[in-house]
């Protein structure tokens, strides 16, 4: 896959840094200090902390004792309110315990009648669960949550919306309940944290349309960590959870800051479109932290993030090709059943190349300007022709992300000959574009499998090299390119999706106007 240059971007560039990448680097004296730190102050405020959530689990569970899902919309009775406001001060202690000595509020938290949903951005680490301890708000948790010991009983407390995996109709369920204790005017406000995984706070990724759905009012709330030391973010590449945990509670203090914006009216227009409701807000909370916006998305963390032989580099294009695939409505999960489909057409124009017209009969959509910027990744020349078979490899890899070799295997049967051969130039080919680049070096790697010297190989042959050496990429690819870090390097800690799950409905996915802007 080649970019041309008509590609170019056309909007604001998107954050240099990535938003799923955290690097913390200590010097010499930060050394020091948490070495000392862990030896006296962290067990010290360690013990505080848990002796203080074991407190709130047992009046917790006190509360809850008797309670069933109707008496859940009734008001509390005084002495359930009298253990809410006790509750309130023991969370508070287990942070301030934490060096949370300070939690700087500003701004007016809107009454659940004004704002029935509190949207919090940017979303890096478990600690924002303190936005949550502060307002005691109810909170949208999968419904796995509730049986872990200590802390499900708190998120019980807080009368949560679950979300159950096992429930296909769960995520419509979820939004008919956020309606319905929206329009109620009996429950507290719900916290959705809209970004739906957590990054490091240096942009804003794209909102999930699940909090916007319902078309009532929300207020806008962002979160400040103003320390000069981040040990707070939590993200896909960095410090494990643990680790953070340990850095924090050796600070001697911790800042946070919770700043409640004015309460966002949505227009009609935004009530029938979640997605642009999502985007006003998060545009009103990006100008509120002074932070660039950016189309990154969860999904594209998890393309960029798959466990497979070849890794994405920092300079794909596969990013960009996946948005635009959403965009133009297709759903990568459900393309992968069709993938054969598209190969087997691929494979009969015999790498003649398509219009932009014929582009768009191929894909059974109307032409648009997605569809054009999508068109022009694969325009190698600017001659408004393409070759479908990098198109096929591309959706592919996006369709299937993991699985490296079936992709590969995929593009051996469109560019093979009839002897089920290729050259060196369509593995050049095939490479290139599986990994999203405009150039690549295979003449190393080929001539490796090639070990007959025949001037061809099969997949077979390849198959066979990848066994004997699975970090091939490693050594005959990635010193080759230019960006040789990958778009998000590996991690082998769990997603860190802190409180927030996706309860959107999949009718409802993100069909935002594209991006104007291009790679090259």
């Amino acid at each position: 896959m080649k970019l041309s240059s008509r590609g170019r971007a056309r909007g604001p560039p998107p954050p240099v840094r990535n938003p799923f990448v955290h690097r913390l680097r200590l010097g010499a004296l930060q050394r020091a200090k948490v070495a000392f730190m862990t030896l006296t102050l962290f067990p010290i405020r360690l013990f505080f902390a848990v002796s203080m959530m074991l407190v709130a689990w047992f009046f917790a569970f006190i509360a809850l004792l008797g309670y069933n899902e109707k008496e859940l919309e009734k008001p509390r009775s005084w002495w359930r309110k009298a253990v809410h406001c006790l509750l309130k001060a023991l969370m508070r202690t287990m942070w301030l315990a934490g060096g949370f000595h300070w939690v700087t509020v500003k701004g007016r938290q809107a009454s659940p009648t004004e704002a029935a949903i509190l949207t919090v951005a940017p979303h890096s680490s478990y600690f924002d669960a303190i936005s949550v301890t502060m307002t005691m708000a109810s909170i949208v948790m999968k419904a796995e949550s509730k049986d872990i010991p200590v802390w499900g009983t708190l998120i019980k407390y807080c009368r949560p919306v679950f979300v159950s995996r096992s429930d296909q109709d769960s995520r419509r369920k979820t939004v008919e309940e956020i309606k319905r204790r929206a329009q109620s005017g009996k429950w507290p406000q719900i916290i959705i944290f809209p970004e739906g995984t957590c990054t490091n706070r240096s942009c804003l990724i794209t909102f999930k349309p699940g909090a916007f759905i319902p078309g009532v009012p929300v207020q806008p709330v962002v979160l400040r960590y103003p320390n000069k030391l981040d040990t707070i973010t939590w993200t896909w590449q960095g410090p494990g959870a643990m680790e953070i945990l340990w850095l924090t509670l050796c600070q001697f203090h911790n800042s946070v800051e919770i700043e409640f914006l004015p309460v966002y009216i949505p227009s009609e227009e935004e009530r029938k479109n979640p997605s642009l409701y999502a985007n006003n807000v998060r545009r009103v909370m990006a100008e509120a932290l002074r932070v660039p916006v950016t189309d990154y998305t969860f999904e594209d963390c998890c393309l960029a993030l798959a466990e497979g032989q070849l890794r994405l580099p920092s300079n794909t294009c596969l990013l960009e090709f996946a948005k635009l695939v959403r965009s133009l409505g297709l759903k990568p999960e459900k393309l992968e059943k069709d993938l054969e489909k598209y190969s087997e057409s691929a494979k009969k124009m015999k790498g003649a190349r398509v219009s932009l017209k014929e582009f768009a009969a191929y894909l059974e959509v109307p032409i648009s300007d997605i569809l054009e910027n999508m068109f022009a990744l694969f325009d190698e020349n600017e001659e408004g022709i393409i070759d479908l078979r990098e198109f096929v490899i591309s959706l592919s890899v996006v369709c299937r992300p993991s699985k490296t070799l079936e992709t590969i295997q995929l593009a051996f049967k469109m560019y093979q000959s009839e002897n089920g051969t290729i050259v060196e130039d369509n593995l050049a080919c095939i490479l290139k574009t599986a990994m999203g680049v405009s150039e690549l070096n295979v003449a190393n790697l080929f001539r490796a499998i090639d070990e007959w010297e025949k001037g061809t190989i099969t997949f077979d042959d390849f198959f066979r090299f990848t066994e004997m050496y699975p970090d091939f990429a490693e050594e005959y690819l990635y010193p080759d390119q230019t960006g040789v870090e990958s778009s998000l390097e590996t991690s082998s800690l769990p997603a860190p999706n802190g409180f927030c799950t996706d309860f959107s409905p999949e009718n409802a996915e993100d069909k935002r106007n594209p991006q104007k802007k291009k790679l090259n």
